[in-house]
């Protein structure tokens, strides 16, 4: 599966400010950056990015997927701490 449709999904159904979907052979991630993850739980986040695509994860075209969710301040924050020395 391409990662821009990944992407274009997910920015379709979420309203997401960024999101980036990389692969590596079978195994997918996915981050994503979004006021809609303000006050979710961690399971309700990947809850809310599994289900634009559920379709393509029951027919096998998508699998091994990892998702990282941020509120837009929790992204800016996360750059920072993890910027390169």
């Amino acid at each position: 599966m391409e990662c821009s449709l990944i992407e274009q999904i997910l920015r379709d159904a979420l309203g997401l400010e960024e999101v980036h979907a990389s692969s590596d052979g079978s195994h997918y991630k996915v981050i994503a950056v979004g006021e809609c993850f303000d006050g979710m739980s961690r399971v309700k986040q990947q809850q809310a990015i599994y289900a634009p695509l559920t379709a393509h994860i029951a027919s096998g075209e998508l699998h091994a997927l990892t998702i990282k969710a941020f509120t837009p301040t929790q992204w800016k924050r996360e750059k920072v701490f993890n910027m390169p020395s």
